[in-house]
């Protein structure tokens, strides 16, 4: 098990650090502390090749360029201080209504305009059988319109059994909403092809219902039997024909005491690659990059674009600050939000 750091670029005067995390069984993921990003995850396939499965750049410059500002698909990001859109950018929380950064139309996304994404994170690295960084960072009170200081961190650990797992922990001097997840893209036939050819499984019926603004309205809608009820597989491309369109959908899960369950897995036939998804979260968002520009392409000419990359956004409800009853949207003032998520690779 083996941590290595190297100089990934410049940013506001400060040095920013590439990490990369490798086991004995071939795979590796790389990590910057600019946004806690995860850049890279190298797996094998099933004939024992490696490639990349995970939209990024080998440089900095790359998170800069025009071509992925204009389109900002957050590659690998880690995500807060609350995750997906917050209707209006506004909420009310123990009498008093906050306005927040609205960058998505009326709505707050992912945070605001400088969101976690977009932090110079400090490292900590932990040796050791599993190789571990452990990336902090103080949000402070107001910062996008958020009431409270927060204490974060988020750790990656790569594990002998092909897992990323990844562990947040917040702490608030005040009530506050907190939501973390990680924003990585993968395709499972390292972007020789789109995703469309994927088999995908998410282990529920239920979904949040969104508005034409894109935030959820409070309704869980019983998806049963319509194309879009993954829990037996389904090849990703079959279903955007059915419905007519790319997946942007909130799956909603029974675990009301956060406990770590599987909620999803993907598979390609292709490449022989398949990915499970653990988390501790109440909801995911599964997301096939409908949005994702094709002028988007990593150095060495990696095509990234439209269906070329899926999502799995472990998280609290979206627009939970203004869902009556969202489960765990808010944390109080010295309590701990913690959250788990595990990405499993096999060949």
């Amino acid at each position: 098990m083996i941590i290595n750091k190297t100089l990934f670029g410049s940013f506001q005067n400060q040095n920013i650090d590439l990490y990369t995390l490798k086991n004995s069984n071939g795979m590796s993921v790389k990590i910057t502390n600019y946004g806690a990003t995860v850049t890279e995850i190298s797996v094998p396939n099933s004939k024992g090749e490696v490639e990349n499965v995970a939209c990024g750049f080998d440089t900095l410059n790359g998170y800069f360029s025009k071509e992925y500002v204009d389109n900002s698909p957050y590659f690998g990001g880690t995500i807060g201080r609350y995750c997906s859109q917050i209707k209006d950018a506004k909420f009310s929380l123990n009498g008093k209504e906050y306005q927040l950064s609205a960058n998505c139309g009326d709505n707050n996304l992912h945070g605001g305009t400088v969101g976690f994404d977009k932090k110079i994170w400090n490292v900590k690295t932990i040796e050791g059988n599993q190789p571990s960084i452990r990336m902090t960072l103080i949000s402070k009170d107001l910062e996008e319109g958020y009431p409270g200081n927060v204490q974060v961190s988020v750790q990656f650990t790569l594990t002998a059994n092909n897992e990323l797992k990844i562990d947040y922990n917040a702490t608030p001097d005040q009530d506050t909403p907190i939501a973390l997840t990680n924003h990585t893209y993968f395709n499972l036939n390292a972007f020789s092809s789109t995703i469309e050819d994927h088999i995908v499984q998410v282990n529920t019926s239920k979904r949040q219902a969104i508005d034409d603004t894109g935030a959820g309205t409070g309704e869980i809608v019983n998806i049963e039997g319509e194309a879009d009820d993954l829990r037996i597989g389904k090849k990703i491309g079959d279903v955007h024909t059915q419905i007519n369109d790319g997946f942007e959908h909130f799956y909603v899960f029974d675990n009301a005491n956060s406990e770590l369950q599987e909620v999803a897995s993907v598979k390609s036939k292709q490449s022989g690659r398949s990915l499970t998804v653990s988390s501790t979260e109440p909801c995911m968002l599964l997301y096939t990059g409908k949005y994702t520009s094709d002028d988007i392409k990593r150095e060495n000419g990696e095509q990234y674009g439209k269906f070329r990359g899926f999502c799995c956004e472990t998280h609290r409800y979206q627009n939970g600050p203004n869902i009556e009853d969202s489960p765990n949207t808010i944390t109080k003032a010295g309590e701990e939000f913690k959250s788990t998520t595990i990405f499993k690779f096999s060949w």
